[in-house]
């Protein structure tokens, strides 16, 4: 395996690793969203409201992304809500119901939101935010250079309206339990089959020309998730004190 092949599969490995983290952190804000307005209100709706509005324009993107990816692939979709409802221990901000088809296109429809949410943060943390540089300082361990970077970024025209919509969008795009269902057989399947396509031996010169092909796409789509994971971090610190002070002051 060559240098340039290496790399390729290193950007894959931090692009997983952003996205995972990436999940937690929404996680995060949500919950300190809800328990900031909460403890300012006592009232529990209001804050699933408020995680709601919020993050409206990625749910909108969210929902629409599984409407199209379903009519796309030739399914009936029978509702499109979008609006916040308690399902069970969990907080649903939006759905779209449609008729059962193959694990492989429901995949595709569960995946859409994830695929076509990282498209448009790609694109922001490019254009806007000029996001490889931020990654190369990282990556360099150029951390004064990174964290001068990110603030100029910020400090750009309307660099917080663009902020805001790489944060709605990215902490809204991450599929939900129901999308992720149908992804475990395919991931199952598309894992044999790799396995035996290595294992009896056959030529690897197009998974290493697939690598070559996305490398540039994957280090524009890695960028754009580690600006938006510092974004998700400032929020964290911001929201965190806060909810612990108003709790301490409500006597929770």
């Amino acid at each position: 395996m060559n240098a340039q092949e290496l790399h390729a599969l290193m950007l894959l490995t931090v692009l997983l690793g952003s996205l995972l983290t990436l999940s937690w952190l929404s996680q995060l804000v949500s919950l300190r969203v809800q328990g900031v307005i909460f403890y300012l209100t006592g009232w529990g709706d209001l804050a699933s409201v408020a995680i709601f509005l919020t993050l409206l324009p990625g749910v909108v993107l969210h929902e629409a992304a599984h409407w199209l990816a379903a009519r796309a692939l030739g399914l009936r979709v029978s509702k499109f809500r979008i609006w916040p409802r308690k399902q069970g221990s969990h907080l649903g901000l939006g759905s779209v119901s449609m008729q059962r088809a193959d694990i492989w296109r429901e995949s595709l429809v569960g995946m859409a939101p994830l695929l076509l949410g990282n498209t448009v943060i790609a694109w922001i943390g490019w254009q806007v935010f000029a996001t490889p540089a931020l990654l190369e300082a990282l990556a360099t361990g150029h951390l004064m250079q990174a964290t001068a970077t990110f603030w100029m970024s910020l400090r750009t025209v309307d660099g917080l309206l663009w902020a805001y919509a790489l944060f709605t969008i990215g902490n809204s795009m991450m599929p939900s339990s129901s999308d992720r269902e149908p992804l475990k057989p395919v991931l199952l399947y598309t894992a044999l089959v790799a396995l035996i396509y290595v294992g009896v031996g056959l030529p690897l010169e197009p998974l290493k020309m697939l690598l070559a092909w996305i490398e540039p796409f994957v280090e524009i789509g890695v960028g754009a998730l580690v600006f938006l994971i510092l974004v998700d971090a400032f929020v964290l610190l911001g929201l965190w004190p806060l909810e612990i002070l108003l709790r301490k002051h409500r006597g929770h």
